[in-house]
């Protein structure tokens, strides 16, 4: 028997997008970011086709400082940003709490998951965190659509990424907006706007272990 064929989420990206443009309407989308330079390529590529409000809820950055260095470079970005003045991108900024990502995550109770590399468990459990936070928002918002820009990274886990939100789907909210960003030369572009725009690219994904157990992507 076969193993079963994953899912090739860039495909079912451009298929929702070209269903968009057979319609020619522009639904709302909450898009969750972590940072200007993740958000940069996405912003280039969705925000002709969605009306995009980004939601910014990290507290697994750590410490505070690098939290708040990482939005006022996401809001500097957006001020001059063609794609995102043009398309009226707006920003929202959620509570920092890092006992939230703490607590979420469980990292002080399993110690065993702060020596983790990325694309573990701990990071499956970040993702399901943020992702549930811009769910909710989306659904007591009214947005017709969410997803994240998690996907960007090539040490992020698209396969995890796409499993969370589409379970979050099913919860008779907005729906999720499949993708691996990445894709298509997706994570060079956001390189080439980084460097065009002299961003700053953080060197670690945020929270305090996955700076202290840096990994290279698969």
């Amino acid at each position: 028997m076969s193993p079963e064929r994953k899912e090739n989420y860039q495909k079912s990206l451009e298929k929702i997008l070209d269903k968009l443009c057979f319609e020619n309407r522009k639904p709302s989308l909450l898009l969750h970011a972590c940072c200007a330079p993740c958000s940069s390529y996405v912003l280039e590529y969705i925000s002709y086709f969605f009306k995009i409000t980004i939601y910014y809820y990290n507290p697994n950055i750590f410490p505070e400082k690098e939290y708040l260095r990482r939005l006022n470079e996401l809001q500097n970005f957006l001020s001059k940003f063609a794609p995102a003045q043009i398309n009226q991108v707006q920003l929202i900024t959620a509570d920092y709490n890092s006992k939230d990502y703490l607590n979420a995550t469980k990292v002080q109770e399993e110690p065993e998951l702060q020596t983790e590399k990325e694309r573990g468990e701990r990071c499956r459990r970040c993702y399901l965190f943020r992702m549930q936070k811009a769910y909710e928002y989306a659904r007591t918002n009214n947005f017709e659509w969410f997803t994240t820009t998690l996907s960007i990274s090539p040490f992020k886990d698209a396969e995890k990424i796409n499993t969370i939100g589409k379970f979050l789907e099913q919860q008779d909210g907005p729906h999720f907006l499949t993708s691996d960003f990445k894709k298509n030369n997706g994570f060079l572009r956001s390189l080439q706007l980084s460097r065009e725009y002299g961003l700053y690219r953080q060197n670690y994904c945020g929270c305090i272990y996955s700076s202290e157990n840096k990994s290279l992507p698969d």
